[in-house]
């Protein structure tokens, strides 16, 4: 029998699917028995080079997650209030998954632990931390959304099929898409398939749908929808496919839960001087910022400057909308200099077409940095 090729892969984040640095030991140790991380979404992790030590590595990663508040660790509910996941055959020397659990020889049995705080109960332990230095930024605002309860495991679970998954859609049937989405995984591959239609106006509308489906789903399965993420921007990368719906989704995924996804905006740069995807970048971002400008912010998004001075009005516009939201003082002169502008254009908004002009989109994106 042919031996089993060892292809070692960089350790990732379960929740948000970015690869994690390699885990360090705390700057203050305490009980510390194990070096740990902190990824990009928020999640902390630690590293059991043996294995045999899951129990204390949960303690540890969950007291770590809570900043060292042990009381409010403790009153820490699973699901309800966090999340955990692991990352097995992990190899701290050199930072890499071994499939094979042998590397040279020499036996792999680590595991990555990973504990995610619900936004609000991160936010709660930070507030609590002692002697938490005051900073002069305020604090990003809270997206809010309910944890989905865990579903009854004895349920008759259905079936989801095209048909089924399309006319949820077309009624807006968010709360049975979800329910039917913890019933059968296929049900997120029949929406990706409906992003493919010829109309425009249903292609936003199911992109519109996608984004609350998924923002619900992934408060209990927030690894299923990074798979997503990534499928739909290697589908944007592939240049002999048609790129329909694909950068709306995303945006709206992002949006929905930008406190997991949000280190998914940048990639979202990359497609924005490609012409079947400019204006749905711009969106994208733009949805993003209606709650979390930061995220924007804290992309290169200078690289859309010239877009405010484009010959299509469906960019100038966007780029207006976009601008205003994330309040870029910088971009204050250009604006101002299309308050004539009174090309028509098509923003969509929840799914839905609205009409409007680039000197209606100044007037408020002026607002907003007067504000």
């Amino acid at each position: 029998m042919a031996k089993k090729t060892c292809i070692p892969v960089k350790p990732w984040c379960p929740f948000c699917g970015q690869n994690v640095a390699p885990p360090q030991a705390p700057a203050q140790h305490k009980m510390n028995e194990f070096i740990m991380g902190q990824c990009q979404c928020g999640a902390i992790y630690v590293s059991d080079a043996t294995g045999h030590n899951l129990g204390s590595a949960m303690v540890e990663c969950l007291v770590h997650a809570a900043h060292d508040n042990w009381e409010l660790a403790w009153d820490l509910m699973p699901d309800d209030d966090y999340l955990t996941d692991q990352i097995d055959n992990y190899d701290e020397v050199t930072h890499q998954v071994i499939e094979t659990r042998n590397l040279d020889g020499r036996a792999v049995r680590g595991v990555l632990y990973f504990v995610r705080l619900h936004q609000e109960f991160a936010q709660l332990a930070a507030q609590k931390k002692a002697a938490q230095p005051a900073s002069a930024e305020p604090d990003p605002p809270v997206v809010r959304l309910p944890v989905e309860p865990i579903r009854d495991p004895k349920r008759i679970r259905a079936k989801a099929s095209k048909t089924n998954v399309q006319d949820m859609a077309d009624r807006s049937d968010v709360d049975g898409l979800v329910d039917l989405l913890f019933d059968d995984a296929k049900t997120l591959r029949y929406l990706q398939r409906l992003l493919y239609d010829p109309e425009p106006d249903k292609r936003w509308h199911y992109a519109f749908i996608m984004g609350k489906v998924c923002a619900r789903y992934a408060s209990q399965k927030p690894g299923a929808v990074s798979d997503l993420l990534h499928r739909l921007f290697e589908a944007c990368s592939d240049s002999a496919a048609s790129h329909w719906g694909l950068i709306e989704t995303v945006g709206a995924i992002i949006a929905g839960r930008p406190d997991i996804y949000g280190a998914f905006a940048a990639h979202l740069l990359l497609y924005r001087n490609m012409p079947t995807t400019r204006v749905q970048t711009l969106w994208a971002l733009a949805e993003i910022a209606k709650t979390r400008p930061d995220i924007v912010r804290g992309t290169p998004f200078y690289s859309l400057l010239p877009m405010l001075a484009h010959p299509d009005s469906l960019t100038r516009g966007h780029a207006v909308l976009l601008f205003g939201l994330i309040k870029a003082t910088e971009a204050k002169s250009q604006i101002e200099g299309l308050r004539d502008d009174g090309a028509m254009l098509t923003l969509y908004n929840e799914g839905k077409p609205e009409q409007t002009t680039v000197a209606a989109l100044v007037g408020q994106a002026l607002e907003r940095l007067a504000a």
